[in-house]
């Protein structure tokens, strides 16, 4: 039975991308085999790339009708481009995956029938990368950042630098913005009483491009990320619901 694109989709396919010219098509195709049968939308947000990334998926808006593509005016990074994309999004549950094409999209429905599946207060069910496909280096800096971060927040996530994610889109706008959220999600649905899960999922090599992260890099950005999310932490007050009387 085939889906009508005028009816507003359940899922929201939230992918933001950076000169991915190369991989940004193929990944396209590839959330459409996944959620072929699904009533779903995938948003492609592109941070001002340099190549033709954009020019490259418009041309496919013919061939799969529930692409839609936002280009930002000015380049404002990944967590932005997501929360582009979530705004953006007409759908309550939002799956979201990097596009560099090595989050596979098809561990994208088994997150979210893991995430409908579970209580109410689930919020948030995250992959979790198995076998990496990445240099040495890069795992153990991320093994460690992973763990001085879990300690810390108490967050339950070994991986949140997977980007592979299914969320209920009304629980993440009410999260505090900050620039590099898309890694302390889990922390901060914590903060809000929701519930997050994980599943582990596939991942891949990258098949073109570059990345755009350096370890030095991630190093800067998180010690100061870390503090301001224990600092919300410290900050928050619960007050468990809240009944119409």
């Amino acid at each position: 039975m085939a889906i009508s694109a005028a009816s507003a989709p359940d899922i929201s396919v939230v992918v933001p991308v950076f000169d991915e010219e190369g991989a940004a098509p193929g990944l396209a195709r590839e959330i459409a085999a996944a959620f072929a049968g699904r009533n779903y939308e995938m948003v492609f947000v592109d941070d001002r790339s340099r190549d033709g990334t954009v020019a490259a998926l418009t041309a496919l808006k013919t061939e799969l009708p529930q692409l839609r593509v936002l280009s930002h005016r000015s380049n404002s990074g990944q967590s932005r481009a997501i929360r582009t994309g979530v705004l953006a999004a007409r759908g309550a549950i939002i799956v979201t995956l990097d596009g560099d094409g090595q989050n596979d999209p098809a561990d994208g429905p088994k997150l979210v029938d893991a995430l409908l599946a579970g209580p109410a207060d689930l919020a948030l069910v995250g992959g979790e990368r198995v076998k990496r496909q990445d240099s040495q280096a890069k795992k153990i800096a991320s093994k460690f950042g992973n763990g001085v971060r879990k300690r810390l927040l108490k967050d339950t996530a070994n991986d949140t630098g997977c980007g592979l994610k299914a969320f209920r889109r009304e629980a993440f706008l009410r999260l505090p913005y900050f620039d590099h959220i898309h890694r302390y999600i889990p922390a901060l649905m914590i903060r809000e009483g929701y519930q997050v899960d994980f599943r582990p999922v596939n991942h891949r090599h990258r098949q073109s491009g570059a990345s755009k992260y350096t370890n030095f890099g991630r190093l800067m950005a998180s010690v100061s990320d870390l503090l301001g999310v224990m600092w919300l932490q410290t900050r928050s007050r619960n007050p468990g619901g809240a009944d119409e009387v």
